[in-house]
């Protein structure tokens, strides 16, 4: 098995067995595409790397198709230019050529940049011009296809121009020039070798202020993913498993690639334009997929469908991540399945940092405990560690280790990473409290902190408890300036179809949450509206909400 690998040993008991014996072998030089990929397709060939699915049209690669195709993509990209070091954008969505083409590109050294195709011509024209990339590669979909060729008439950085099949002028066609290629590619000597320490792939990470940041990481970062997929996603030898995310987005690489094929699993892949939960579950029944990831959103859709009409009993494990489970969620998935949600904490800057892993069990609401990889710590304003239940910031240690999976830095931008990551600490800029038993709890962002009246009053909780009141469907909870209190509880609500706003129903949610928690919580402000601002990775804005407010 591949994971005897990385690790000496693979299997623990309980999460203090974990803690104490996790150990991680990093191989000198190490490179994901030559290391995991080929090493795989040379000794087991026809072994199932990722099972693609359109609902029309499906597709099963094998290790042997992808490092072969991989070595062409490559051949292809060395052919046109790039060489180690270069940026490329990458706007696949969730087309299986994904997956050539981000091997193709640790192969030969270049940094992949993945892409969301919501990226409007001004967010183009920044990722060009910030990370000085000089080729992209898209899906031939309006209108990300029209943003791009505006993009670049508006800026000459970019050399070359691919779009991934279809004849667009001024641009070269993918597929066609891939296929002349060569299926063989060796592994570069002296200054063309690239691994371990190198840059291999960066990430526009869309905070809820300013303008994005870019995330860089080396080769060893999939190593940093083992525990991912292992002792959280809990994959195990030939188990099918599903990430839902966008190719665009950092989860992809949480749960479509690196983790999931050290440990022997299959990437299952539903290459959908709208999400319809009756139709994943569909999906998730027909591929007998085994291990399941999704943000609570896609939970809070799918426990409304019929589940007696599906057959899961293959799977067999379920996780969520990405913004902090609603504990309704949580048990009306377990009524629904029998299955239980083990929550987990990360960031685009890091890999699992908290995890509910497999031998621990989940408690509703609560993000998990540390990964051995990381010295995680809780600390208050003035850098001291927090008793048991005092909220204070999530930070990482790193006087003693820094771990594979932590970036490099912000790219071009030493001030802001130093702004972040500064005297061996490395600040997450979240808030949390740990309970007797070592269980992390969210309570927010530190810029979406609440103070009124004395009482320091995290969203996550308020907005948790609106989140289980039928009418609700979407909420952000956000502070006002009062001249009595500082700041006064506001709550924005998207209602539920077959809900209107009404004097009545606002004063039913503040009864409501005056009966779920603290008196002291309770919105005494309440807006409706049609939606709430969000950033083109779905986080909501609560900044824009309070410079709305401001202005009002």
């Amino acid at each position: 098995m591949l994971l005897n690998k990385f690790l000496p040993k693979t299997d623990f008991k309980s999460y203090d067995d974990f803690l104490e014996n996790f150990e991680l072998n990093i191989p000198d030089n190490f490179n994901f595409a030559f290391d995991v990929v080929d090493y795989i397709a040379d000794r087991e060939p026809e072994r199932k790397a990722l099972i693609w699915t359109d609902g029309d049209i499906d597709k099963v690669i094998t290790f042997k198709e992808l490092k072969e195709y991989s070595n062409k993509v490559a051949n292809f990209f060395k052919n046109i230019g790039v060489k180690k070091g270069d940026k490329v954008m990458l706007i696949l969505k969730r087309k299986y050529q994904f997956w050539y083409v981000i091997m193709a590109l640790h192969k030969i050294g270049a940094i992949a940049i993945p892409a969301t195709h919501l990226l409007t011509e001004k967010d183009i024209v920044y990722r060009i011009e910030a990370a000085g990339i000089e080729t992209i590669l898209s899906i031939n979909e309006s209108p990300i296809i029209d943003s791009i060729e505006n993009s670049i008439k508006k800026i000459g950085i970019v050399k070359n121009k691919i779009v991934l099949k279809d004849h667009r002028e001024g641009f070269i066609t993918f597929d066609k020039e891939v296929d002349k290629c060569s299926p063989l590619f060796n592994r570069g000597v002296g200054s063309d070798n690239c691994g371990g320490k190198d840059p291999m792939i960066l990430y526009f990470t869309s905070g809820t202020t300013g303008l994005p940041k870019m995330a860089l990481h080396n080769y060893n970062y999939p190593l940093g993913h083992i525990i991912t997929a292992r002792y959280w996603h809990n994959i195990e030898d030939g188990d099918i498993h599903l990430t839902v995310s966008d190719t665009g987005w950092a989860k992809s690489l949480w749960g479509k690639l690196y983790g999931q094929w050290i440990c022997g699993g299959i990437v299952f892949v539903y290459d959908y334009e709208n999400f319809v939960p009756s139709k994943m579950l569909k999906m998730i029944t027909k591929y007998q997929v085994s291990t399941f990831c999704a943000p609570p959103t896609i939970y809070r859709y799918l426990i409304k469908e019929d589940f007696s009409k599906y057959d899961l009993s293959k799977l067999k494990y379920v996780t969520t991540a990405g913004e902090a489970l609603n504990p309704e969620i949580f048990d009306q998935f377990k009524v629904k399945t029998g299955l239980k949600l083990y929550e987990a904490f990360g960031q685009t800057e890091l890999t699992l940092l908290l995890g509910t892993f497999y031998f621990m069990e989940p408690r509703p609401g609560a993000m998990g405990r540390p990964s051995p990889q990381y010295d995680v710590d809780i600390i208050d304003e003035n850098g001291a560690s927090c008793e048991i239940g005092k909220t204070g910031e999530i930070v990482v240690r790193t006087d003693k280790k820094t771990p594979p999976g932590i970036f490099l830095g912000y790219y071009r931008d030493q001030e802001l990473t130093d702004s972040v990551w500064n005297n061996n600490i490395y600040h997450t800029g979240d808030l949390a409290w740990c309970d007797e038993d070592g269980f992390y709890w969210f309570v927010g962002r530190i810029d979406d902190i609440i103070k009124s009246s004395g009482y320091r009053i995290g969203p996550f909780e308020i907005e948790s408890v609106l989140l289980e009141h039928p009418s609700v469907l979407e909420c952000a909870v956000t502070g006002i300036p009062d001249d009595l209190r500082g700041q006064v509880v506001k709550a924005t609500v998207v209602l539920s179809n077959g809900y209107s706003p009404s004097e009545d129903l606002i004063k039913e949610l503040q009864d409501f949450v005056k009966n779920m928690t603290a008196p002291y919580k309770y919105p005494r402000i309440i807006e409706f509206v049609k939606e709430l601002p969000k950033t083109i990775s779905g986080k909501i804005r609560r900044v824009e909400i309070r410079e709305h407010d401001d202005k009002s």
